[in-house]
């Protein structure tokens, strides 16, 4: 049984592969960035904030940034499949990690279910007659079949996955700039007739959207988790982190400020259809709609296939550090092929609550993964005061990437996420995420405290 101390977590983990290449991560890093969230869920947004709704991702992004750039230096240090989990665990305890790990982890189960069920969907909708519950199973199949095999495979289909939204995303904001400036032929320039009611619904629309913008940041993580099976974790993840930057200004909010730019912000089509469609079909370009169905369907079924292998990989870091059970943590081959197929198994469970017990079981675990995101930035930022000072002292040859003007912004982080909490609580849709998640939080923390406190006296 691994020690109790903080200083356990590994470095790396030696019994995984490192078949994950440079251009791998690079573009998963890239790809990660545009979620389905973008895709699907920025639609509600738009109708509550208007064109206030570039304000909030871009004060959401800010806050991502000083995210990632936290656990860019943590992970450049540390390498591990484990992420802000083992970060938690070394910075401030067993318990903490125990905490952050498992959280995620039923996060990113009930997301692979949900992504499932949005592609199915539209899979309904070109074959219609074919049942939802046979699409998510065969999706199932496929991606837990990519992870079960050797890691390079996941890596292929990220790569490509991802080059085919970034190059989406590319051609979608070179036309939208087109036609702003009047340049494309066909359209007239809309000049600025969509951004006079800049606040449509006051602060409480810009509050939606700015909680909404959050929660699709959400999967940025994924990559410092690959990091530790890549050829060189540390240029990787150094490499990463540092463009984030401009990644989160041009995809996110550069594309939210052409969509209000193009479309009405009050157009039912924004959220009936979802904002690219609407935009594209502003424009007039034949096919649009099937054209930006493909492309969602492609962020789903890449978002299904990174997060069973973020789950996987969680999983079987919390096991090597005692912290779960035993069979999770099997390798063969360099994978852990069994918390593959149980984090598959969760996600394929999710969906058929949704159909058995979509009113309340379902109900329940959606509200309960609803705030997961905010707990697991809060534990990095933690992590992160505690252990620049320690790297500072007994390791500073490992401050690869730096935090800036530390520990100020830290600090500022920390400000913020505590804001987004007090945002939700005051806001009837989401406060019952807050108290699900808050509730869940507690029995993992105390379930982890513990466990801690028996593995000290043994």
């Amino acid at each position: 049984m691994p020690s109790t101390t903080v200083e356990t977590p590994p470095d790396a983990d030696v019994s995984l592969s490192h078949g994950l290449k440079q251009r791998h991560l690079s573009m998963i890093a890239l790809g990660g960035v545009i979620g389905a969230g973008l895709f699907v869920g920025s639609g509600a947004g738009i109708a509550a904030a208007g064109p206030s709704i570039v304000v909030a991702y871009a004060l959401s992004g800010i806050l991502v940034m000083l995210v990632m750039r936290m656990l860019g230096e943590m992970s450049a240090a540390y390498p591990s499949s484990g992420s802000f989990s083992a970060h938690a665990e070394r910075a401030i305890g067993p318990w903490a990690g125990f905490t952050a790990g498992w959280s995620f982890w039923v996060l990113l189960c009930t997301a692979v279910g949900l992504e499932g069920i949005g592609a199915a969907k539209i899979m309904t909708g070109w074959l219609p007659g074919t049942p939802e519950w046979a699409w998510v199973a065969l999706f199932m199949v496929v991606f837990c079949g990519t992870n079960l095999a050797a890691v390079k495979n996941f890596g292929e289909f990220e790569f490509w996955f991802a080059a085919l939204k970034v190059g989406a995303i590319t051609l979608f904001l070179a036309l939208g700039m087109l036609a702003i400036t009047g340049v494309l032929p066909g359209t007239d320039s809309p000049g600025t007739a969509h951004l006079t009611d800049f606040l449509p619904n006051g602060g409480e629309g810009l509050v939606i959207g700015l909680l909404a913008s959050v929660f699709a940041y959400g999967g940025l993580e994924t990559v410092t988790i690959a990091a530790a099976e890549s050829e060189n974790p540390v240029r990787g993840v150094a490499s990463a982190v540092r463009t984030a930057m401009w990644r989160i200004a041009l995809f996110y909010i550069g594309s939210m400020a052409v969509i209000v730019t193009l479309v009405p912000w009050d157009s039912k089509e924004v959220v009936e259809k979802g904002p690219y469609v609407a935009a594209l079909d502003e424009l007039g370009i034949p096919g649009a709609g099937q054209l930006m169905n493909v492309v969602v369907l492609v962020a789903l079924l890449s978002a299904m296939n990174a997060n069973i292998y973020g789950a996987s990989r969680i999983a079987y870091s919390l096991v090597e550090r005692g912290q779960g059970p035993k069979a999770l943590g099997k390798v063969s081959s360099g994978v852990p092929r069994t918390a593959v197929l149980t984090s598959s198994l969760f996600g394929f469970g999710c969906v058929l609550l949704s159909y058995w017990r979509p009113d309340d079981v379902f109900s329940w675990l959606l509200n309960m993964i609803g705030a997961v995101i905010l707990v697991v930035w809060i534990f990095i930022a933690t992590s992160q005061l505690r252990l620049r000072h320690r790297l500072e002292r007994e390791s500073p040859e490992k401050l690869v990437v730096r935090m800036w003007a530390f520990p100020t912004l830290t600090w500022v982080a920390l400000a913020g996420m505590a804001a987004i909490l007090t945002l939700m609580a005051r806001e009837p849709d989401t406060r019952v995420q807050l108290y699900s998640t808050g509730a869940m939080t507690l029995v993992l923390a105390g379930t982890g405290y513990g466990w801690q406190r028996v593995r000290a006296k043994r």
